[in-house]
C-alpha cells in the first residue's frame, strides 16, 4: 500500500509540470495582450466629437481614427495568440497520440508477463524451477532470474500508472488551452463589433465634414501656418544646438592635439639624436560629437523601440509622421514634422532618455522643450507650463511640463512631439514603446 502511494505521489508530480507548460503560454499571451487591452480601454474615454465646429470635428474625426487604429492592432494582436494557441493545440494532441501509444504498449506487455505468472502461478512451481538446476551455479541464476522477473512485473505496474497519470494530464492541459482558444474568439468577435460601431461613427463624421469643405481648408490652412512657425522655430534652435556641439568637438579635438603634441616633444627630447626622425601624426579626422556626446548617442540609439512614452497616463497617437491624405476627405492632406499624441487633461510631458535642456521658448503663449540626447534631439510643444529650464539635466520619463488642455474643444489635450538627429527630422514611433 505505501508503495502505491509512493508512485501515485510520483504520478501528480509529473502531472504538474506539464499543466504549467501551456499555463505560461497562456499567460505570457495574456500579458502581452493586457498592456494593449488597457491601452484601448482607457484611450475610449479620450474620445470626444459631440461638438460640431469643423475643428473640434477634424480633432474627434483624428482620435477616432487613432482608436480605430488601437483596436485594429490589438484584433491583429488577438489573431497571431489564436494562431500560437492553435499550434500549441496541435502539439499536445501530437504528444497526448504518443502517450496513448505507449500506455497501450506497456498494457499488452504487462499482460504478457500476467500470462506468463498465471501458468506458474504456484510456489512449487518456482521451487521446482530453482531447485531442478543441475549445478549450484545455475540455481542462483534462477533464484535471481526469479525475484528479477518479480521486479520488472512491480516496475511495468508502475509505469502504467505513471503514464496513465501523463495522459490525463495532458487531457487536461488540452481542455485548457481549448477553453483559452474560445475566449480568445468571444473577445475577438466584441472587439470586431465595437470596430464597426467606431468605422460607422467615423463615416457619419467624415460625411458631415464634407459638407464643410470651406471651413474645412480654411481651418487646415490655420493649422499649416501655426504648424509653419514652430517649426521654423525648432530648426532655428536646432541649428544652433548643432553648431555649438560642433564647436565642442572642435575644442576637444584641440586640446587632445596639444596634449600629444606636448607628449611627443617630451620624447623627442629623450631619444637618441643619430637615429632619423620620426614622421608627424596624421591630424584627426574632423569631429561630429566630443565624447560624452558620442557616448550618450550610442545610448539612445541602443534603446530604439524601448524608449517610454512623452506622455503620461492613457494616449492615442492621433496624427503620424509624414504626409499623409485624411481618408474619406478630398484634397486633405497633412504633413507632419512628428506625431501628435492625445492624452487626459492633467497629462504630463516627461523625457524619453537621459539628456540635457537646450531650449525652453513659448509660442503663440505655449512651451516647448529641447532635449538633447548626444547627436539625437527631442522636442515636446503644446505645454501649459515647464518644469525645467534650459542647461537642466533630465532622466528618463522626468516630468518636464504639463500638456495644454483645451478648455473649447472639451478639453482636448495633445502632446506634439518631434525627434531628430542633429539637423535630420525622424519619425518618432518606430522609437517609442508603444
Amino acid at each position: 500500500m505505501r508503495r502505491l502511494l509512493c508512485v501515485l505521489m510520483s504520478c501528480f508530480c509529473l502531472f504538474l509540470p506539464l499543466l504549467a507548460q501551456s499555463n505560461k503560454l497562456i499567460k505570457e499571451l495574456e500579458g502581452k495582450r493586457g498592456a494593449l487591452q488597457k491601452q484601448i480601454t482607457e484611450s475610449e474615454t479620450l474620445l470626444n466629437t459631440t461638438k460640431k465646429t469643423v475643428s473640434s470635428q477634424l480633432n474627434g474625426l483624428a482620435a477616432l481614427t487613432g482608436q480605430i487604429e488601437e483596436r485594429k492592432r490589438y484584433i491583429l494582436t488577438i489573431n497571431k495568440d489564436v494562431e500560437a494557441i492553435d499550434r500549441e493545440l496541435g502539439s499536445l494532441e501530437r504528444q497526448l497520440g504518443q502517450l496513448q501509444r505507449d500506455l497501450k504498449d506497456k498494457k499488452k506487455k504487462y499482460d504478457s508477463s500476467v500470462q506468463y505468472l498465471y501458468k506458474n502461478r504456484s510456489v512449487e512451481e518456482k521451487l521446482m524451477f530453482v531447485f531442478s538446476a543441475k549445478s549450484l551455479a545455475q540455481t542462483y541464476r534462477r533464484m535471481r532470474y526469479v525475484r528479477e522477473y518479480a521486479t520488472y512485473q512491480r516496475l511495468q505496474g508502475e509505469e502504467i500508472l505513471k503514464k496513465q497519470e501523463q495522459v490525463s494530464a495532458k487531457k487536461a492541459e488540452l481542455r485548457q488551452v481549448r477553453a483559452a482558444k474560445e475566449g480568445l474568439l468571444k473577445e475577438r468577435e466584441t472587439e470586431k463589433q465595437k470596430l464597426e460601431s467606431q468605422e460607422k461613427e467615423k463615416r457619419t463624421l467624415v460625411a458631415d465634414l464634407q459638407k464643410k469643405q470651406r471651413g474645412l481648408q480654411n481651418e487646415l490652412a490655420k493649422k499649416r501656418r501655426e504648424a509653419n512657425q514652430l517649426n521654423a522655430r525648432i530648426d532655428r534652435l536646432i541649428a544652433e544646438e548643432v553648431e555649438k556641439a560642433r564647436k565642442r568637438a572642435a575644442e576637444e579635438a584641440r586640446r587632445e592635439a596639444a596634449a600629444r603634441k606636448k607628449e611627443g616633444a617630451k620624447t623627442d627630447k629623450s631619444s637618441t639624436t643619430g637615429g632619423a626622425s620620426k614622421p608627424k601624426a596624421a591630424p584627426l579626422d574632423a569631429y561630429d560629437m566630443n565624447k560624452a556626446d558620442r557616448e550618450l548617442s550610442g545610448d539612445f540609439a541602443n534603446n530604439r523601440g524601448k524608449l517610454p512614452m512623452p506622455i503620461s497616463g492613457p494616449y492615442i497617437i492621433t496624427s503620424h509622421y509624414g504626409q499623409y491624405a485624411v481618408e474619406g476627405l478630398r484634397n486633405v492632406k497633412l504633413d507632419n514634422k512628428g506625431i501628435d499624441i492625445q492624452g487626459k487633461p492633467g497629462a504630463q510631458a516627461r523625457a524619453i532618455f537621459n539628456g540635457k535642456v537646450t531650449a525652453v521658448f513659448q509660442l503663440n503663449g505655449l512651451f516647448n522643450i529641447l532635449i538633447r540626447h548626444g547627436a539625437y534631439i527631442s522636442v515636446y510643444c503644446n505645454l501649459s507650463s515647464a518644469s525645467v529650464k534650459q542647461g537642466d539635466t533630465v532622466t528618463t520619463k522626468q516630468s518636464i511640463g504639463q500638456v495644454f488642455s483645451d478648455g473649447a474643444d472639451g478639453g482636448r489635450t495633445v502632446l506634439h512631439f518631434q525627434l531628430r538627429r542633429e539637423k535630420e527630422k525622424l519619425n518618432p514611433e518606430p522609437w517609442l514603446n508603444k
